[in-house]
């Protein structure tokens, strides 16, 4: 059974930083994990996705170049570390994860909500000044 232990969050000013960790149980084989953000009145979307059997991460646009992906291997967490943080960056972050590629073929986008089947309780993060 898979279990998503979120932790990190909290409220900061614009151009801070914060990091988010997601300690995942009970893979056996290479999955995909990563984060996503909900605000009220639009979609869950995609922050960053990456997958544990190689590959670089996937980041969605809007936060490239501020938000780094990583894994530490020896306990299987993986953790978002924003920075530059931006007003519009508030919202509640999911970590998920599920054994699949991180992206859909043959378009090869980043795989939306719906693939993913197992999640973390949600952590809010704030940004505001």
């Amino acid at each position: 059974q898979v279990h998503l232990v979120e932790s990190g969050g909290g409220s900061v000013q614009p151009g801070g930083s914060l990091r988010l960790s997601c300690a995942a149980s009970g893979f056996t084989t290479s999955y995909c994990i990563g984060w996503f953000r909900e605000t009220p009145g639009k979609e869950r979307e995609v922050v960053a996705l990456l997958y544990t059997g190689g590959g670089p991460p996937y980041y969605a646009d809007s936060v490239k170049d501020r938000f780094t992906l990583s894994r530490d291997n020896g306990n299987n967490t993986v953790s978002l570390q924003m920075n530059s943080l931006k007003l519009e960056d508030t919202a509640v972050y999911f970590c998920a994860a599920d054994r699949i590629w991180c992206y859909a073929v043959p378009a090869y986008t980043p795989r939306p909500r719906a693939d993913f089947g197992n999640w973390g309780q949600g952590t809010q993060v704030t940004v505001s000044s």
